[in-house]
């Protein structure tokens, strides 16, 4: 299951990360949202340290969803050596998220 990210656990699990970081920007009201979420935690389960997976609510943490111009959900971020690697926007297929993260 894919851990909820924080303004305050931005810095130590994100920008401190020595592997990829998936974040799945979603909110509870978003239909999209809700059928990624499977995925999402799909590809946490799967991890196992080659990378890492969080999920931050754009309704409880706007300063993040600010941070990354979230404008539209689900949006899915990688970050990589604190740096953005990736971004994108809509439903996205697992093999898609892997590539991502590739």
């Amino acid at each position: 299951m894919a851990t909820e990210l924080t303004v305050k656990s931005f810095d130590e699990k994100v920008m401190k990360s020595n592997v990829p970081v998936l974040i799945d920007f979603f909110a509870d009201w978003c239909g999209p949202c809700v059928m990624l979420s499977p995925t999402i935690a799909e590809l946490a389960n799967e991890a196992n340290g080659k990378y890492e997976v969080y999920k931050v609510n754009v309704d409880k943490e706007p300063e993040l969803a600010n941070k990354f111009g979230v404008f539209s959900i689900p949006t899915l971020v990688v970050m990589e050596n604190g740096k953005l690697k990736n971004k994108s926007v809509g439903l996205k297929s697992k093999a898609a998220i892997l590539a991502m993260l590739a």
